[in-house]
């Protein structure tokens, strides 16, 4: 693959990212449809969409994935629904975005990865500029959607950790996607006093599910095969910043003060732990 076709995927996967956020806000902020429709419509379209991907690419009705996983994926998607009726795009993304790291590396360290100073450095800075973000005050973010989220970037994390090694990454998200199916269906169940469905706010969730997370998480797996491991892992600290530029553009939000200064503490300092220093000369950098 070429450079620049695999900068091109790139660029698109984070958009696509960043698109989930700024969909789901606006669906929930202007169109009045509920976070537990919007979830499921997002996961249902999400499934079909990856599944009819496995067809045109195999042409196998057989998916991998797992019921763990699959709620795992649940949680996240849920979670991330409720949280945005009250966050905006920008700080739910960082949110998101924060505590999925946050969960990776957490694990890295209980499972023996040692840190160094620098890594340890950026640790105490991205924890730093999330309890900031959080502090109360006029310009922080409401309690209880920061909770979603966050719970809903833990759930994230513990997903990616467990598709790690799992097989074909297409495969495996599509088998969680369609198991993902009657878990949000049944949420929908258990909310229907609460149902309200639109028309502007049904294709806003089905563009979520399957452009923003069916095409987005295809189009990203295939870049992945061009990326050097760090290199995808530092390239994902845009999703937020590209939400914040959506989220002014698109839907009027303001940048506070606050939101910026833990942006760059936070973004920082996830940086400096997830990016290696340079290889040793002629040592070859691991791909995923």
């Amino acid at each position: 693959m070429s450079r620049a076709l695999t900068f091109l995927l790139t660029l698109l996967a984070m958009i696509a990212f960043a698109g989930n956020s700024l969909l789901c806000r606006l669906a929930l902020k202007q169109t009045g449809i509920d976070a537990a429709s919007f979830t499921t419509i997002r996961i249902f379209s999400g499934a079909l969409t990856l599944w009819l991907i496995m067809q045109l690419r195999t042409g196998s009705h057989r998916t991998a994935g797992s019921w763990p996983s699959a709620l795992a994926l649940f949680v996240y998607a849920a979670g991330f629904s409720y949280a945005y009726i009250s966050l905006p795009a920008a700080t739910g993304a960082l949110l998101l975005f924060g505590a999925v790291q946050a969960t990776m590396i957490g694990y890295g360290i209980w499972s023996g990865e040692r840190l160094g100073m620098r890594k340890s450095a950026g640790l105490v800075c991205a924890f730093s500029g999330l309890a900031g973000l959080l502090l109360p005050g006029l310009s922080a973010p409401p309690l209880a959607g920061s909770v979603l989220m966050l719970g809903a970037g833990v759930a994230w994390g513990v997903y990616s950790l467990r598709g790690k090694g799992a097989g074909d990454p297409t495969s495996v998200t599509t088998g969680n996607f369609l198991r993902a199916v009657p878990v949000t269906a049944a949420l929908s169940v258990i909310t229907i006093p609460w149902t309200v469905l639109n028309s502007s706010g049904f294709w806003y969730a089905i563009l979520s599910g399957a452009l923003a997370s069916g095409v987005g998480y295809a189009i990203w797996y295939t870049a992945l095969r061009g990326l050097k491991a760090t290199t995808a892992a530092t390239v994902q600290l845009s999703v937020p910043v590209i939400a914040a530029v959506g989220g002014i553009v698109l839907l009027g939000e303001a940048v506070t003060v606050r939101l910026l200064i833990a942006s760059t503490a936070i973004l920082g300092g996830i940086a400096l732990v997830i990016v290696d220093r340079q290889p040793a000369a002629g040592k070859q950098a691991d791909r995923i």
